[in-house]
């Protein structure tokens, strides 16, 4: 496994051409923190320009179709990102599941797909508050986990995927899982990648996400387990994603 912090954004349905400036300065700035990895998931509308203009951050897609081509309107396959430039995709975002019923199996196919591309990819789990205060958080992102893990054709491609904790309900609202929480589905994750994957299991990054700022990611990422984040609204600006960026450098540094 990379000791390298992964610091990704994720742009959701935000920006035009004229947010290529942010992305810009983030690019300036992220030269400064060399020891942490960064990237940016744009709009599909953005990949092509982001990757030609900002060649030192790794470009990302949001979602991808689990299909090379074919009669899938509207959809955009994982070699149609790589073709315009892009290094990752995220799959199985909440927002994905939520609002277009995708499934784990849904999830994995997609993570295959991307793979098979030559992507690297972020799978994203989480549970819901009512899955949390039932008792069950575990049990659920544990099940998420196994059920949206792609099949991995050889023991390289585990270093080229990322599981994407983002509790539901932390999602946009503000509110942050508690750390020793954060500490505990990381552990939690990171035996199920151990069971499916064996000795291939550490090779495979657990990121934190879910109102991620400058305020709250120092003590986030310095978290046990804890290897990068994937960073919602604070990632449109320049200005507050960097913050992020130097957060996880000095937890690096100690």
């Amino acid at each position: 496994m990379s000791n390298r912090p992964y610091i990704v954004g994720n742009w959701k349905m935000n920006g035009i051409r004229a947010m290529l400036a942010e992305a810009r300065a983030i690019e300036r700035g992220a030269g400064r923190y060399p020891e942490v990895q960064v990237g940016l998931a744009p709009p599909f509308t953005l990949v092509q320009a982001m990757a030609e203009q900002v060649g030192a951050l790794e470009t990302g897609g949001q979602d991808c179709h689990v299909a090379v081509k074919g009669a899938h309107t509207g959809d955009i396959s994982a070699a149609m990102l790589a073709d315009a430039g892009a290094h990752f995709v995220i799959v199985g975002h909440s927002e994905r599941r939520r609002d277009h019923g995708e499934t784990d199996g849904l999830v994995k196919a997609k993570a295959e797909a991307a793979l098979a591309a030559g992507l690297g990819v972020i799978i994203c789990v989480g549970e819901t508050l009512e899955e949390r205060d039932a008792g069950r958080a575990e049990a659920v992102v544990q099940g998420q986990v196994a059920g949206s893990l792609p099949d991995l054709a050889d023991e390289g491609q585990a270093a080229k995927v990322a599981v994407a904790y983002e509790p539901v309900w932390a999602i946009g609202t503000g509110r942050v899982a508690a750390v020793d929480d954060v500490v505990a589905m990381h552990g939690a994750i990171g035996k199920t990648l151990a069971g499916a994957l064996g000795e291939a299991g550490p090779s495979v990054r657990i990121l934190y996400g879910g109102s991620v700022n400058a305020d709250n990611a120092r003590d986030l990422l310095a978290a046990e387990g804890v290897d990068g984040a994937l960073v919602g609204g604070a990632s449109l600006t320049a200005e507050s994603f960097l913050a992020i960026v130097a957060a996880a450098a000095a937890v690096r540094e100690g």
